[in-house]
């Protein structure tokens, strides 16, 4: 599988900025990705503020150039956005086929230091999309900091997504997470950050990154890179070492993927 990564610096609010930035980047983007991926919130940038104002449903605007981009450009496109339903919000992951098949999965761990357990509702499922042979599961930021919600248990998934706004403050948590949450699910793992000062005052400084089931780096960021880098996972490689090193077997019998 091919994927794209696109690290940019998140214009605050603004949509049609945010909106026409993705759209420049899969212009000059290779015509054989399968996925490409963005941060968390990667129309408006991580904010609790105007939330009733920025959300929007599932067949909103942005979700609408979401599916154009995928079918225009024939790859699935996956990241997260503010989604309102029935009068709540949530910090949804969206992944969209080129086909047009739609999965969302809605962030389970709300950051209580930025006050987003106040304005937006947890979720309480894990997501496995099962896509061109994979099984890749869906998780967002904080989400990353809890990792029995991200057992891979019975090798369920292939490939974990996290999209993120994590700060630099933070971010040697962030690199070290990523590889421990590879190796121990046996697992590639992707993490998609963003660039740039938010509108909070917080610099993010990227990190995104491509991490092998062995803890590799398989693709890499520098530090506040803005661009569009492209990778192969390989998932042949991947069951020869599952088959090989089978520590998933040994692995203690608990299951968290829905809370009721």
């Amino acid at each position: 599988m091919k994927i794209a990564i696109f690290q940019y610096d998140i214009v605050w609010g603004d949509k049609t900025r945010n909106l026409e930035q993705v759209e420049r980047c899969m212009a000059d983007m290779e015509d054989d990705v399968d996925v490409l991926l963005l941060p968390e919130m990667f129309s408006t940038a991580f904010t609790v503020d105007d939330v009733s104002e920025l959300a929007e449903s599932g067949c909103g605007s942005t979700m609408q150039a979401v599916e154009s981009l995928a079918r225009r450009h024939g790859c699935a496109v996956c990241g997260s956005f503010m989604a309102e339903e029935h009068g709540k919000f949530f910090n949804r992951a969206f992944f969209v086929t080129e086909s047009g098949e739609r999965y969302f999965y809605d962030k389970r761990h709300l950051f209580s230091m930025g006050g987003e357990g106040k304005c937006f509702s947890a979720g309480n499922r894990n997501v496995v999309v099962k896509y061109k042979g994979w099984n890749i599961s869906l998780q967002i930021c904080y989400d990353l900091r809890f990792p029995v919600w991200s057992r891979n248990v019975g090798c369920e998934y292939d490939l974990l997504i996290y999209m993120a706004n994590w700060p630099t403050v933070r971010i040697a948590a962030w690199d070290t997470l990523l590889k421990a949450r590879a190796i121990e699910n046996l697992s590639y793992v992707c993490g998609v950050n963003r660039v740039g000062k938010d509108g909070s005052g917080f610099d993010h400084n990227g990190h995104s990154c491509v991490i092998s089931p062995k803890g590799e780096t398989v693709l890499a960021f520098g530090d506040g890179e803005v661009a569009l880098k492209v990778c192969e996972i390989d998932l042949d490689s991947l069951q020869r070492f599952r088959s090989k090193f089978p520590a998933w077997r040994d692995a203690d019998e608990f299951d968290v993927k829905t809370i009721v």
